[in-house]
């Protein structure tokens, strides 16, 4: 195993120790919890708090800025927080208006999550929460009951963060994230596993030919192993799934995500999205906006997934709206 750190028990204080000395004007940490929180915390508005397993970044403290995210809590490598870390990102971040939790549909993080909002609730916070469950893959798997959440929340983020973010109520906050929630699918795969650095040694193998299909974001099994096909099939395979779903029909508008599990060129990237936008184009969908990236990784894994989200003009209104977040700074 090769990796860039010092002390596998460390990697997450380190992580998060460098996240906020090099990005102040938009990180805090929470002294003594793995949280952080937005520098320049907005009063009178609803408070939006995710977070996860930390191996994903971006996501999400990268996402904690004006505009998404008001506290990101990050648990050990592919392990939820507990509930007393997000208990604090809860009470660090209420205004009074109420907070709105975005849970990965993981059971370690619907548990811990809905652990916490019950002692806040004790202490008279308002607390709703959202599930997401965008992975068309599989029904259930390793860690879930139901369909897991992957890269889709990024886009739950985005959107409910805009609404927050235009002082609107939490009924409203919760309304706007479960829209995203009922239209958006993905699906992911992956041709390289990747290592927990505590571990020591890959999640999973895959032979030089192979690919994963359905792969979850903690190298869960997807539904099928096969041979490693062109970028434009890999492409169709994806996107033929999320169609399947027939929420999407000629005319819709929708916006795309091509997102990168940590390892995968940003040329691969744009090759599968050229396919992406071509078999939708076919399809009678019009693209709206397309996001091209690392949104929400495993580690160093290699492979991508494809997020479709079909807009109404709310969403798209929101969807537009001014973000300012470390992972979104442009140079």
């Amino acid at each position: 195993m090769k990796k860039i750190i010092n002390n596998p028990d460390n990697v997450v204080e380190e992580m998060l120790n460098g996240m906020v000395v090099s990005q102040p004007q938009y990180l805090k940490r929470l002294e003594g919890f793995d949280v952080v929180v937005r520098a320049d915390k907005k009063n009178s508005k609803v408070a939006l708090v995710s977070g996860g397993g930390s191996g994903h970044e971006p996501s999400h403290g990268g996402f904690v800025g004006r505009g998404m995210l008001d506290a990101a809590v990050a648990g050990a490598v592919f392990t939820s927080p507990t509930p007393d870390q997000i208990y604090e990102a809860i009470k660090a971040v209420d205004t009074g208006k109420g907070v709105l939790l975005i849970i990965k549909n993981y059971s370690g993080d619907v548990m811990n999550f809905e652990m916490a909002a019950e002692m806040a609730a004790a202490d008279g916070i308002e607390v709703e929460k959202v599930i997401t469950n965008d992975d068309v893959a599989v029904e259930n798997s390793t860690w879930t009951t139901g369909r897991r959440g992957i890269a889709g929340t990024v886009l739950v983020h985005k959107i409910a963060g805009a609404k927050a973010e235009s002082g609107a109520a939490l009924a409203d906050v919760k309304k706007a994230a479960e829209k995203v929630i009922a239209n958006e699918r993905s699906m992911g795969m992956a041709i390289e596993p990747c290592t927990v650095p505590a571990a020591g040694k890959p999640s999973f193998t895959l032979a030089d030919n192979e690919m994963e299909i359905g792969i979850g974001i903690h190298g869960e099994p997807g539904t099928h192993r096969e041979s490693l096909k062109t970028a434009d099939e890999i492409a169709q395979q994806l996107v033929d799934k999320i169609l399947a779903e027939n929420i999407y029909g000629t005319g819709d508008e929708v916006a795309v995500l091509v997102n990168g599990l940590g390892a995968t060129p940003l040329m691969e990237l744009y090759i599968v999205s050229a396919k992406v936008q071509a078999i939708l184009k076919e399809k009678g969908l019009k693209m709206v906006k397309t996001y091209i990236g690392n949104y929400m990784t495993s580690l160093e894994m290699a492979g991508c997934s494809v997020t479709l989200l079909k807009l109404d003009n709310e969403l798209k209104e929101l969807l537009f709206a001014p973000a300012d977040t470390p992972a979104l700074v442009q140079f």
